[in-house]
C-alpha cells in the first residue's frame, strides 16, 4: 500500500486560490476544541443554504438538520454521545444533529415538478428509500462541512453515537433517521490533531 503525506503536484492549477484550498481541503480537518464565540441563526441559515446546491439522485435532498443550541437539548444530546464525544459536544457552541429522512418521496411535487409523478414509483419501497435516503443524505453531509468551512468555521463531525436513542430524544413523530453529529464552532487551543496520511493517487485510482 502507497502512503503520500504530501501536497498535490506544485505545477497543478486550480481555480481556487491557494487559501481557498488551504481552507477546504488542504488545511482542513476535524476540530476538537471550540471557543466559546457564538454562532449566530445567520451563519446557520447560510451553511444551509450552500449545502442545499449539491446534487442529489433526482434532486431528492434527503438530509434533515436538527440544530442543538440550548443547554437543556444538549444535556439530552450527550447522553446519546460515545464518551470520548461527550465534553467536546458539551462544550461546543453549536452542534447540529443529521438525520435523512425516510419518507423524502412525498417532496417530489417541490424538488422534481416537472416529474412528480415518480413519487409513485417509491411508494411501498420502505427498504429502498431508506438506502437512497443515507446515500445521498451522506453525500449532503459532505456538503454540510464545506458549507460549515465556507462561513468561516470549523466542523466536528461524529459517529459515535446511539443514532436510535437520538431519534427517540428529539425526532418522535418525525420520519428521521440520525447517522452523523456535527460540533461546530471557532476553533480553539489544540483544536487539531496532526494530520494523518492520505492514500497515494495511484493506490487509489485505475483508468480503464
Amino acid at each position: 500500500m502507497s502512503i503520500d503525506s504530501t501536497t498535490e503536484n506544485p505545477t497543478t492549477e486550480y481555480i481556487l486560490d491557494a487559501d481557498a484550498l488551504d481552507l477546504f481541503f488542504r488545511e482542513a480537518r476535524t476540530a476538537n476544541t471550540f471557543t466559546d464565540e457564538p454562532v449566530t441563526d445567520e451563519q446557520l441559515r447560510a451553511i444551509y443554504e450552500l449545502t442545499k446546491f449539491g446534487p442529489t439522485a433526482m434532486n431528492i435532498q434527503p438530509l434533515r438538520i436538527t440544530w442543538v443550541r440550548s443547554a437543556e437539548a444538549r444535556e439530552r444530546l450527550v447522553r446519546h454521545m460515545a464518551e470520548g464525544n461527550r465534553a467536546k459536544t458539551a462544550a461546543a457552541p453549536m452542534v447540529a444533529v443529521l438525520s435523512f429522512d425516510t419518507e423524502w418521496h412525498e417532496q417530489f411535487p417541490v424538488f422534481l415538478p416537472h416529474a412528480a409523478e415518480r413519487k409513485a414509483m417509491f411508494d411501498g419501497q420502505d427498504e429502498l428509500r431508506a438506502v437512497m435516503g443515507a446515500n445521498n443524505g451522506h453525500m449532503q453531509a459532505a456538503y454540510f462541512i464545506m458549507a460549515v468551512r465556507a462561513v468561516g468555521l470549523a466542523a466536528g463531525p461524529m459517529g459515535g453515537i446511539d443514532a436510535a436513542g437520538i431519534d427517540a430524544e428529539f425526532h418522535a413523530g418525525h420520519n428521521r433517521r440520525t447517522f452523523m453529529v456535527v460540533n461546530i464552532g471557532k476553533p480553539g487551543e489544540n483544536a487539531w490533531h496532526p494530520r494523518l496520511p492520505r492514500l497515494d493517487y495511484d493506490f487509489v485510482t485505475a483508468t480503464v
